[in-house]
């Protein structure tokens, strides 16, 4: 299997729980890449639900312990966390079921945009200063 993103020491923050965690996100990633890439699935939809939902789900359950961590921690930054955890639901909640059926790939490639997006500007900076504080 190609991935897309792979995990790498830059990525961990400290915490070994988190930084598992964040593994499953690039494991997400790298699933909506394979569907991107398999030429032999001519009907991605429900694929591509199913990976919403994945991901949507997971990051509820991995954006609870995260919080919960920052908050055993007194972790200043915690409110622009949760306002960041709350617009990364709201964003996939916000995806067009109708249009994802029109247009697939495209909507894969939009789906991994985002999780990129988050992995190298949330991860790298923002999950970052939760240990540095």
């Amino acid at each position: 299997m190609f991935s897309l993103v792979k995990w790498k020491d830059e990525y961990r923050i400290g915490v070994d729980e988190i930084d598992e965690q964040h593994k499953k996100i690039f494991e997400i990633a790298n699933e909506a890449y394979e569907l991107l890439k398999n030429e032999f699935y001519y009907d991605k939809y429900d694929r591509i639900i199913e990976l919403l939902e994945e991901l949507k789900d997971y990051a509820k359950f991995h954006f609870s312990f995260e919080e919960d961590y920052m908050l055993s921690i007194r972790y200043k930054g915690y409110f622009s966390q949760k306002v960041a955890h709350d617009n990364f639901i709201d964003k996939v909640n916000s995806f067009d079921l109708n249009a994802i059926d029109e247009n697939q790939d495209q909507y894969i490639l939009e789906i991994l945009d985002f999780i990129v997006d988050w992995i190298s500007q949330h991860i790298l900076i923002s999950d970052k200063k939760i240990v540095a504080q």
